[in-house]
């Protein structure tokens, strides 16, 4: 069992595919988190325009 322990520990087939998950994984959140203050933003700017051009009438 010792011996299963340290080559698991040692052995590093998976581990790009391990830091490429990650790296995924990061981007997704940065990306949703960019989408939703990104969509907040241009919301606020419609209304903004949309209360301008009926207190504009």
């Amino acid at each position: 069992m010792k011996e299963l322990m340290v080559r698991l520990y040692r052995e590093e087939a998976g581990q790009d595919l391990t830091e490429y998950a990650l790296l995924l994984v990061l981007v997704a959140l940065v990306a949703i988190t960019t989408m939703k203050t990104l969509g907040n933003t241009i919301s606020a700017v419609f209304a903004n325009a949309a209360s301008n051009l009926t207190s504009a009438s």
